[in-house]
């Protein structure tokens, strides 16, 4: 599998994910993006022995879009400092169904997520597992039903975005897990990790990076115009 390569220097590698492989090794067995980006680069640069890949941060298997790994551990070390301090700016699109209550908002919410079960929920503040998830959305188009979102997160909790526009009233399109009573299986989520932006690990100087959906539906309800 050939993986869009959108930056890479000594220090970063990022990269576009595909759709529905896993970031990392799990029970599915199936090939992870982790893996494959360290074969490319044992090729690419003809490295004997194992190549460092640091992951700093993950996507949902069904989601696509921008990724960075450190190359170097001081790389890692310092991209997971960006994100504890929040300078890690992640913007999503995604297309949900019907229309936000508002154009645009910022929500909160409380999660606890089960793991046995692999999902998400939300919960009362006092909840002694609950951990505080925030984001804001701007509602950039609508059409068919459906609603062009684009979605900058303040904290990073698991299935965040889809849990929270769910509880929202508007779930993502083909989110069976959040949205199963408007969804049909087979329908591919409409949640595209759009935009990274933070401080290079040496330089400093800010590398913001852009990915943008398939031409497919739902996304070609719009254009790409309309994306950025």
């Amino acid at each position: 599998m050939k993986i869009p390569i959108l930056y890479e220097d000594n220090h970063l590698l990022v990269v576009e994910k595909p759709v529905n492989i896993p970031v990392q090794g799990d029970d599915s067995r199936d090939k992870d993006l982790l893996t494959l980006l360290k074969e490319d680069i044992k090729v690419r640069y003809n490295k004997p022995g194992n190549v460092y890949l640091g992951l700093v941060h993950r996507l949902d298997r069904p989601v696509g879009g921008v990724m960075v790994f450190a190359k170097t551990s001081k790389a890692a070390s310092r991209l997971s400092d960006v994100i504890r301090k929040n300078e890690l700016e992640r913007k999503y699109l995604a297309v949900v169904r019907g229309v936000p209550k508002k154009n645009k908002a910022k929500l909160e919410h409380y999660l606890y997520k089960d793991t046995k079960k692999n999902k998400v929920h939300a919960v009362s503040a006092n909840h002694k597992e609950a951990k505080k998830a925030v984001l804001d959305y701007e509602t950039i188009s609508s059409s068919d039903q459906l609603s062009l979102v684009s979605v900058r997160l303040h904290t990073g909790r698991s299935h965040q975005i889809r849990v929270q526009l769910s509880e929202s009233g508007t779930p993502l399109y083909g989110d069976q897990k959040y949205g199963q009573h408007v969804n049909r299986p087979g329908q591919q989520i409409a949640l595209w990790a759009n935009v990274l932006e933070f401080p290079h690990p040496t330089t400093k100087e800010i590398i913001r990076v852009e990915s943008h959906p398939p031409n497919e539906y739902p996304w070609n309800l719009w254009t790409t115009h309309q994306m950025k």
